[in-house]
């Protein structure tokens, strides 16, 4: 039993892909059903996939993409295979990294471990902080994504990707799941500085927040009565949970003091909105998940579907 790589269904017999060695159901067999790289190469001889089950099926085909013709394996078995079905803890490596890196850069520019300190640092603002006096530095529309301003800000980041990222990986694929997580937090980013902008406040923005609502969105639309732990211990739809992150991101903007300060509630609304929108877009298409899976799979470890996998309910 396998998964289809592109929306995660079971497979007794998948399409095994000879171009680009994912796994695919019948649905994303064919070459231009799932964005094979082998598509370069339709003119060569050979098949393009083969079923997986008949052992006697040999890989004879010499035309491959890019990787293949410099001799990268990109296989279920490689280290670039593992990247298949696992972006959300490839994000989340990156946020904790990146959470690293914010202190030794601090210690750097501003010699202290206080980040009270070492975040007013220009230097430090102009590596991690998107902000609304330097748009322009676009290296920060991406590194301010995966920084925080705390522990617990990216604790619970954390917590929103790693039990609700997996979902929406699994369903729609790991290649459209990172062109969402990196358009809305980019989104999300811009527009609270323009926000910022318009109130003439120069804070700034950083957090994967943003990114976890528009997985968040996605899910509720998919699936609105998807149980939800709330603090681990209250069971709620997660439309609940949407919606009082909806509402309390409009109070937010309308008056700050309404829902907290320090909270970049623009962004909040629109990473949410993007996953709504995106939701509405591809729900007809997939399998309403409802429930959190994990286990390792054929990317890789913590892919979907592998032995010792389990299930349980998603957490907040």
């Amino acid at each position: 039993m396998s998964k289809c790589d592109v929306c995660g269904k079971d497979e007794s017999m998948p399409y095994h892909c000879r171009h680009c060695g994912g796994n695919f159901c019948a649905e994303h067999r064919l070459p231009e059903a799932h964005d094979c790289p082998g598509l370069d190469d339709w003119g060569n001889d050979g098949a393009v996939f083969d079923s997986g089950f008949e052992a006697t099926v040999e890989d004879d085909s010499s035309g491959g993409g890019f990787a293949d013709r410099v001799g990268v394996n990109t296989g279920p078995g490689s280290w670039v295979g593992y990247f298949r079905n696992n972006m959300t803890f490839v994000f989340l490596g990156a946020m904790w990294i990146t959470f690293l890196l914010q202190y030794v850069v601090g210690f750097l520019v501003a010699d202290t471990l206080n980040p009270a300190i070492f975040q007013r640092h220009p230097t430090w603002v102009s590596i991690f902080v998107l902000h609304p006096a330097n748009p322009e530095y676009v290296w920060t529309w991406v590194t301010s994504v995966f920084s925080h301003g705390g522990f617990y800000h990216i604790a619970v980041n954390s917590i929103v990707i790693y039990f609700f990222g997996r979902l929406v990986e699994d369903y729609i694929g790991s290649k459209q799941f990172a062109l969402l997580f990196f358009a809305s937090g980019i989104a999300a980013g811009l527009g609270q500085i323009a926000l910022q902008a318009v109130q003439g406040i120069g804070a700034g923005v950083l957090g994967a927040s943003g990114a976890g609502l528009a997985i968040m969105g996605v899910l509720t639309v998919l699936n609105p009565g998807l149980r939800v732990y709330l603090y681990f211990i209250i069971p709620v739809p997660i439309w609940v949970l949407t919606g009082g992150y909806a509402v309390i991101s409009a109070l937010g903007i309308v008056g700050p003091s309404l829902a907290g300060g320090n909270v970049a509630n623009a962004a909040h609304l629109i990473g949410l909105l993007i996953g709504l929108g995106y939701g509405q877009r591809v729900k007809d298409r997939i399998r309403a998940p409802n429930r959190v899976q994990f286990g390792s799979g054929p990317g890789g470890p913590g892919g979907p579907g592998g032995p010792g996998g389990g299930r349980r309910r998603g957490p907040f």
